[in-house]
């Protein structure tokens, strides 16, 4: 079985190219709804780590 390596930036858990193409086409202004998935992205990724060191 093959191990595939995923690379991603720190404070980064699904990285927004990789969401946009599961969502279907943007109509309204792309760098708000860009903007609004990093900032959800990156509270989510600091969750995970404080459960991590937490307990």
């Amino acid at each position: 079985m093959s191990e595939e390596i995923i690379k991603r930036d720190p404070g980064v858990c699904i990285p927004w190219e990789e969401k946009l193409k599961e969502l279907p086409p943007i109509l309204g202004d792309v760098e708000i709804v860009k903007d609004s998935w990093e900032n959800i992205d990156s509270l989510a990724y600091i969750y995970i780590w404080h459960c991590l060191l937490s307990f």
